[in-house]
Formats: C-alpha cells, structure tokens, sequence
C-alpha cells in the first residue's frame, strides 16, 4: 500500500502499539539488535541567520562587541577538546547565508579573507580535518551545486532537514513565515543536487510546528523518493517540536510523546527496514528510552563536549546513561562516524578523494567507529572489560553451537560471527576456547625458529608492504639488500647453536632470481645444518621459480622437495579473494592460482601453514570466504598444520601512508578472527597460532583466552613487521615464551614445526642461549639496466650472492614471459 492516501488509511485504523510493533519489527529486520550513536562536536560557526523561523532560538543577531563568526582558534579550541574526549564528529551548525542579510556578517568575512559564509566554513572544516582528524559534517542550509560540491572537499556528509513539505507554514501566520530558505521546493532542490553529487545526506521532519500528520506522511514519502532515485539519504530524523522562551510559539504546544512515537512509526513503515531513523534523546528527557519501540535505530550525534546550541535547554544524556537505556530494551549501543557503515564502506563512491583516507582512518572493517586508539604493533594498554547486561543474540548462539559440532558453516553465518559485539563478542570468543580446551587441552606451543628474509627486493608493488625495495624505495623503512649465502649459513648455524630447530626463509621477489636460486639456498642450508627444519618459500616464490625455470608447479616442488625442503609457509595469502586483491596486490597471485600452488604442494607431501592479512581494506564478509576457502581445501588435502591470523600494521605501510587503508584491525576484530577461525575451521585445522610480533604480549594473551593454542616462533629476527612499524621487539625467546604462557594458567610446550616434541638438550640450549652477532645486511651490486619494461630484469641490481644463474635460452625465455604466466 503506497501513496499518501494509502498510508494514512493504515495509520490511521492501526492502533498505535500494533503500529509500533510493526515498526520496530521492521528496524529489526534492517538493522539487528545495533543502535548506533556519534560521538561529536558542535561548532556553531555562527549564529546569524536571514530566516526569521517562529521557533527558534539558535538565530541571533549582531551583538555589539561580539564576533559574528568562530574566530580559527574557538573553532580549534572545541576541535581538539572533542579529539581528546574520542570524538570522530565535528558538527558544523550555521544560520543560512547571514551576510544577505547582515552588514556586520559581510565585514566580518572581509576581515577574515571571505566573500561568503560558506567560503569561511570550508576553511574551518579544512582546518578541523587537518588539525584533529574529526570528520566534518555540515548543516548549512539551503545551498546550490557549486556551493555544495565545495563543501563536499571538505566534509564526509552534509545536512539539511526538510522540516515539512507544507507551503502553508511559508505563508503569514506560519512557522516558516520571512524564512526564504524553509520554502519546501527549495529544500527538495538541496536535498536532490545532494544525491547528484553523492553526498551521504541527513534529513528530516520536524513535527508539532503546525503541519498535519497528512503533510509529515507527503514529507517522509518525498524523501523516500529522493533517496530511491540516489541512494544517498543515509539517514532520517523524526524531531520534535519544543517551545522556548522568546519566540514566537513559545505558546505552542508541543507535540505529546504519542504523537512522537506515530510518527517515527510512520517514518519506519513509509521509509523501510534500511534507512536509519534517528529522534534526538534530549528532546523527550527521561522518556527517551520508549523511542526505541517505534523503530528508530540511532540516536544521533551525542556530545561529552559541547551542548546542543540548537536546543540549549535540553542536554545530552550522559553516554553511560544512554548505553543503560538502549541495552535495558534490548539493544546494543554502537558508535558510529557522521558518515553511516554502508556509505562508510564505500568510499570510493561517496567521498572526495581528499576525504577518503579520513574516512578509512577512523572506520572498523564494518564502517563503524573504532572503538579505541590501538593498532596491530602499538602496545595494548590493560583490557578492562565493561559487562553487558544484554543477553547473548539467539542467532549468534545457534550459529556457534552447529560450530561446536562441526558443522560447514556457510559464508552468512560465518560473517554474522565476525560482526559480533559487546555479549556476543564474548560468547563466541568464550566458545571458542572452551573448543580449543576441548581439541587442543590446556598446553600452549611453540617454536625456537629463524626468520631469515634473503633480499628485500622486490618486483612486485604491493600496496600494503613496507619491507621490500625496488631501486626507488629507500624511502621507506632500511635499504635494499641482498644476502651473501655466507651470512645465510651463517645464521642458520646460530640458529642451531641457540636452540632453533627451524629457519623460515622468506624474501621479496628479486628480479634476478630463478628457480636455482630457491633449490640451491635450500641444498646449501641443509649441507651447513643437516638437522634444521626448512620452512621456506611462500606460494608466489614457488610460482616464480616454476615459471622462470619453465617447468610445472608441481615438477619444480618436486625438486624442492629433493633440495631440503621441509614445509611451506601458507604467506602470500592476504586475503583469498580477488575484490580484495585487485586493491592491495593486483600483479601478485589470485585466489584460485594461489589455492591450486598450496593444493599442489599438498598433494606432492608437503605440509603448510594457512595465513591470513587482514585490517586494510576488507571486510567481514571478505574474511568469511578467505576462512571457507581454507577449510574446502583442507577437506580437500588435509595439508595445513595451522592457521595464522596477522593483523595488518598500518604505520609504514605504502597504501596507508596514502589514505587507502585503515589503521589495522580493531582489537575486537582481532579477538574475532582467532576465535571464528577457531570455530570455523573446526574440527579440520586444529591449532590457531597468534602473533606477538603484531601484538604484543597482552594481545596475545586474550587471544588465547579467545581460541588459539599457539604462540608461533621465538623469530630471532623479524625484519617484515618492524618494517611495517610495529613497536615489538625482534625475538621473544623461549624463557619470555613460557613465562607469558604461564601468566595465563597455561602449561608451555616447545615443539617442532610438525607440532612433534623437541629433544631436552634442544630446549636448553635455547633457555641458555647467547645474544645473537651483529647481522650482516649484504648491499646489492650494481647492473646494468635493462631497457624492456615487460621483463623482471627491470631493477638496477646485480645477481642475489648465492644460487645458480645460469644464462641459459631457456631460463631467459622463462624470465620474460614471468608475469604472463602468474595469469595463465
């Protein structure tokens, strides 16, 4: 039933609480159990106004000795409280175009440099942005497409609450009466060059200033419209009408909560499941909490800072006061950014490329507010964990509970998992180790190894990677570099005399290696060091020294295999699928080339480990099919001897230091991702490893309170990480290891890569061991420059120091067509 008549004949006829019921029924079906809020500031740029609205109190005239505007340092002075009490929101409120109307407006503005209002108020955003790294979102009335395409520059969204569709109000008598800019058309027109220019847009009524409940239903309807035609609106407010000293309808009366509670009803019907639907709590005092049964699903901008200075008589409620109310009904308080989750997550499309990276800055994997400060490499301050009183979701439960059995949980189910918040986060990371104590028993592994990275170099430009160099990159964290095979073996034979019972050898993609030099590295190091495990060589290397010794994938583990080779490093993964790839690496491997190397390396015997980098541009959803992607294919093989979550380190990383990624994973997403993958993965991969060098001592110990059982290696040099700016050390060693394990109540297990015991006389020597040598980081040789763009040969830099080059036709021929067979 649609249209104005149609809607009213069913509002009107439905008793309000089945009406609310069905509204509420709606929100849910949208939105869950999640009541978003943003956590703001409000910066009343300036006062004046050329409307004369009957209701209103913001308008204020030129006052002698005052400013007519927010000098540069009031403005920076409310932005930087709001950014230290964890604002994301700087609310910029205005009256519309004041210097029309205003001779102290106008010189005002030419003494700051400005013909325009809107001029000055795309400078403070700016300086807002730029100095405190809150996202501005501006309410500036009545604007054209010139005025609001500049201000889109500047700000992630923009506002403009239609109030009423009634031309009567505009008339004398009215509430609109001498306001040019209240005229509906007019509005609709901003609203509409809003959805032309993609802006994320608020809008609204506001009831109770004389309209009938037929023109709210023509208003709501209208900005259904708009919305349907644009996909913009990202969100809707019901307001309601309150009388205030000293205006014109100071004798009003004001709509009752009833009259409220139908109308944001009629809003959920007419607007739909979708759209969020916000009625501010301070304007219905201690009733507030009944809102939420009509179908609202946010409430709006809260500020720990400032007043609402549009409603100064009605404060905000305190935040813990509004988390009380919202879970007392059943729901979960979340805090959201000015630009909503759906708009949020894409950002390509909504936001200006100078407000992108601000954006992703502040954003969780679900286009949420981060919920704190911390990144994957930054020390974690003491977890305090506040209760919550809501119960755990039943959807939630029952998704867990076919986990714990072994169930093949879909890809909806397992991002519904990854979504999980405040009681429901906590049920799923408490059964996830409830199932790890099940599998896995109360002993936590580990492994004395050796991360031994060969070259930095690297043909490859991944976005997200700090470690390699090519010719240009010394920019970046250290300089290119290109082992000898001397300080190869060199460290390997410490490695052994300090305990290690493996090297992982891992390295850029050096444009001058082929498949020899991974064969003869392998040869070598198992000559030096007979007993030491070799974990080396991700999929993309095995991949490059296939191709450029033109011979099969599986011919070339073969010989590998034949060489030393042990196991293999599941890296090179990121994330298993091609939307994610094609942004963060787009000439690496793709998902199915990547999962038929690992497949293949199985079926030849080798084992593997499954990784996962996540935190940068992905989501839940992303994670859910990277998850049931493994899980297939070790159905398949039964080759992975673990799963390793590594959250993405932001700090040095390319694509972040360019705005295009998000600051890592939030340490709830962290939490979540050992424990899904402890769930997801069960019961064919049995061991969940963590990563201190991502994060941390106190990282890793929720995390395995949260499903995992391993803390991985004691590394004795980690070269990728730092790279990236994690502020973790280089080696944990194997005292530090046990001693952190038992912090938990846990019992500490060195074991070997296969997960097997290791000899008593191995473990001392690692509990005794001696700091390592000073490394030797072997510059790379000048060469001569290859002209051909298209072949790998395209650095300045001479062979690795070890392996066999030969100049062979054939390994030329595999060289060349190197980056055309990755797609083949």
């Amino acid at each position: 039933m649609t249209g104005t008549d149609g809607y009213m004949a069913m509002l009107r006829d439905m008793p309000l609480d089945d009406l609310m019921a069905r509204a509420a029924a709606l929100r849910d079906e949208g939105h869950g159990r999640v009541q978003s809020w943003s956590r703001k500031i409000f910066i009343p740029l300036t006062q004046l106004c050329r409307n004369l609205c009957h209701y209103c109190t913001f308008s204020q005239p030129p006052r002698p000795g005052e400013n007519a505007y927010m000098t540069r340092e009031q403005v920076l002075n409310v932005a930087r409280a709001g950014q230290a009490a964890g604002c994301t929101e700087a609310l910029f409120t205005l009256g519309d175009k004041p210097e029309l109307r205003f001779r102290a407006a106008r010189e005002e503005l030419a003494a700051l440099g400005h013909e325009s209002t809107l001029s000055y108020l795309a400078e403070m955003a700016a300086l807002v942005r730029d100095e405190t790294g809150l996202l501005p979102h501006i309410n500036a009335g009545v604007m054209n497409r010139e005025e609001m395409a500049a201000l889109r520059s500047v700000s992630v969204s923009q506002g403009l609450m239609l109030e009423s569709i009634s031309d009567r109000l505009c008339q004398k008598g009215g509430a609109h009466y001498r306001s040019p800019d209240k005229e509906p058309a007019a509005r609709l027109e901003t609203i509409r060059l809003a959805g032309e220019l993609r802006i994320p847009f608020t809008t609204g009524i506001l009831i109770g200033i004389g309209e009938t409940r037929e023109e709210r239903i023509e208003a709501l309807e209208a900005i259904r419209d708009l919305h349907r035609t644009y996909g913009h609106i990202q969100e809707v407010i019901v307001q309601n009408f309150r009388a205030k000293p000293r205006t014109v309808m100071a004798d009003a009366p004001e709509p009752d909560m009833d009259e409220l509670l139908w109308t944001i009803a009629a809003a959920r019907i007419i607007l739909g499941p979708q759209m969020n639907i916000q009625a501010p709590p301070n304007l219905s005092a201690a009733d507030f909490p009944r809102l939420m049964a009509a179908g609202i699903n946010d409430w709006g901008g809260v500020s720990p800072v400032t007043p609402d200075h549009v409603n100064p008589e009605a404060p905000w409620p305190e935040v813990e006061r509004l988390r009380m109310a919202t879970e007392a009904k059943g729901r979960m308080l979340v805090a959201r950014l000015p630009v909503y989750p759906a708009w949020a997550l894409d950002n390509d499309r909504w936001q200006d490329a100078a407000m992108k990276g601000h954006v992703m800055a502040h954003a969780d994997a679900s286009g949420f507010a981060r919920e704190d400060a911390w990144s994957p490499g930054i020390a974690l301050d003491a977890r305090i964990s506040r209760p919550s009183t809501l119960p755990v979701d039943p959807k939630i439960a029952a998704i867990v509970d076919r986990a714990m059995e072994g169930a093949l949980l879909e890809e909806e189910e397992v991002t519904t998992l990854f979504e999980a918040r405040e009681a429901d986060l906590e049920h799923v990371c408490d059964s996830a180790d409830r199932l790890r104590e099940a599998v896995m028993g109360d002993t936590i592994t580990y492994v004395v190894n050796r991360n031994i990275n060969y070259t930095n170099i690297c043909a490859y430009k991944c976005g997200f990677c700090a470690f390699s160099k090519g010719d240009k990159a010394e920019a970046l964290r250290g300089k290119p570099y290109d082992l000898d095979l001397e300080e190869v073996i060199r460290r390997v034979r410490e490695a052994w005399d300090r305990g290690g019972t493996e090297v992982c050898l891992q390295g850029g993609i050096h444009p001058h290696y082929t498949g020899d030099t991974y064969i003869n590295l392998a040869r070598a190091v198992r000559a030096a060091v007979p007993q030491m495990h070799i974990h080396a060589f991700s999929p993309l290397e095995v991949m490059q020294g296939a191709v450029t010794l033109g011979i099969p994938v599986e011919d070339y583990l073969r010989c590998l295999k034949e060489a030393g080779l042990d196991t293999l490093p599941g890296t090179a993964a990121e994330i298993l699928d091609d939307e994610v790839r094609d942004l963060i690496c787009p000439d690496k491997l793709n998902t199915q080339q990547w999962l038929d190397v690992v497949e293949t390396a199985h079926r030849v015997g080798f084992t593997t480990t499954a990784t996962i980098m996540f935190g940068h541009v992905d989501t839940p959803r992303h994670w859910a099919r990277h998850l049931i992607r493994i899980r297939d294919l070790q159905r398949r093989t039964s080759g992975f001897t673990e799963f390793v979550p590594l959250p993405f380190v932001h700090m040095e990383s390319p694509m972040a230091l360019r705005g295009r990624a998000r600051r890592g994973p939030t340490f709830r997403e962290v939490r979540l991702m050992h424990a899904v993958a402890r769930l997801a993965l069960h019961p064919h991969i049995r061991s969940i490893q963590t990563s201190w060098v991502k994060l941390g001592e106190e990282g890793v110990k929720a995390c395995l309170q949260s499903g995992a059982n391993d803390l991985g290696g004691t590394l004795m040099n980690e070269s990728i990480s730092r790279a990236a700016g994690t502020q973790h050390g280089q080696e944990m060693p194997p005292a530090a290891m046990e001693a952190l394990i038992r912090s938990i109540g846990r019992t500490p297990r060195q074991r070997s890569t296969a997960y097997g015991q290791v000899a008593q006389d191995i473990h001392d020597r690692g509990m005794t061991a001696a700091e390592l040598a000073p490394m030797v980081q072997t510059p790379p040789r000048k060469h001569r420059r290859d002209t051909d763009p298209k072949k790998l040969e395209r650095f300045e830099y001479a062979e690795c120091g070890f392996g066999d080059h030969r100049r062979s036709g054939r390994h030329r021929q595999g060289r060349r067509r190197a980056r055309p067979a990755l797609g083949a």
